[in-house]
């Protein structure tokens, strides 16, 4: 047996030709915020960059093809985002025509709600519980695959307690000293404390349903539209209800993992409920809102606290 070396895939394989599911391109980590290269999703904790689901099918290999990210010094990346960054829309000059031009307001920050605490992971597996086979270990650092024929009182569990660190181009884990530049090269840190038996399935789900009080969100505006992410992972795509009223939206948020999140979002300005639409993706929600009436949002939500200074989207009068 083999085990892949693709991102997003590292099963053990007996077939070359099984379809193998991954991510062709390298991480990507920026301003806080991390993901993939050869795929759009980006959230902002190393748990919910490792659970975004692979974008390319093909087969398993044991040699790493994935291309390595040209580095770039601190000039040539800051001239690229100020070339990246939507530039303000500024009153017509002598001689300008007057026109309108259309512009992006910037994403509006803090967010509306905090995110919700990561519940602690469990000490042990539930004995309890059927181990699927080809199981990895949950604990960071570790990567050791489920083996049903060996015993699981001589297991060894090598791992990092601590949190994942990514500060100025250098990668490591809060635990241990240890830092390296390369993604692939932090992925290969050995773990710094032991633990007898590896935790490849934790504990029970509880019984009932947990309800999530709040998720974080986010958003950022166009002249026709606000584009909202609401930060909930594992939404249950077929269960998952978004009614759009011209004043408000409903929301029904079941996930995979017995959890619900419901809530009803009076918006700041009213929308065109027949031309907005949303999305589930592994990690958020994703709204379009349609506006009505063209005015700038400063907030997402009516009771939302706002300094009361509007942002100006294309309307520039004549000179």
């Amino acid at each position: 047996m083999s085990k892949c070396v693709h991102k997003g895939c590292g099963k053990v394989f007996t077939d070359s030709e099984e379809p193998c599911v991954y991510h062709p391109g390298p991480p990507v980590f920026h301003e806080g915020q991390k993901g993939w290269k050869c795929c759009k999703p980006r959230v902002l904790t190393f748990d919910e960059f490792l659970e975004i689901p692979p974008c390319t099918t093909g087969k398993h290999s044991t040699v790493d093809d994935t291309p390595v990210e040209p580095s770039k010094n601190t000039q040539q990346l800051a001239a690229d985002l100020q070339l990246a960054a939507p530039q303000p829309v500024a009153a017509p000059v002598a001689g300008d025509s007057g026109v309108p031009r259309p512009t992006y307001s910037p994403a509006i920050a803090p967010p509306s709600n905090t995110a919700s605490p990561a519940p602690e992971e469990s000490e042990s597996d539930d004995e309890s519980l059927e181990i699927p086979a080809n199981s990895t270990c949950r604990r960071r650092g570790c990567n050791a695959t489920y083996d049903a024929s060996a015993s699981r009182d001589e297991e060894n569990c090598v791992h990092h307690p601590g949190q994942p660190i990514f500060h100025e181009g250098s990668k490591g884990w809060s635990c241990c000293k240890k830092r390296v530049l390369d993604f692939d090269d932090f992925l290969k840190i050995e773990g710094c404390k032991e633990k007898k038996k590896h935790l490849f399935v934790g504990k029970g789900k509880p019984t009932g349903e947990e309800k999530v009080e709040t998720v974080r969100n986010d958003f950022y505006q166009t002249p026709h539209s606000v584009n909202v992410s609401l930060y909930l992972k594992k939404i249950d795509k077929n269960q998952a209800k978004v009614e759009f009223s011209a004043k408000s939206i409903d929301l029904d948020l079941p996930t995979t993992d017995n959890k619900r999140y419901k809530d009803t979002y009076q918006l700041f300005a009213p929308i065109d409920p027949q031309k907005s639409q949303f999305k589930v993706l592994g990690t958020k929600l994703e709204l379009t809102l349609a506006k009505a009436d063209g005015t700038s949002w400063p907030v997402l939500r009516s009771d939302d606290k706002w300094s009361g200074e509007r942002i100006q989207i294309g309307n520039a009068g004549r000179a």
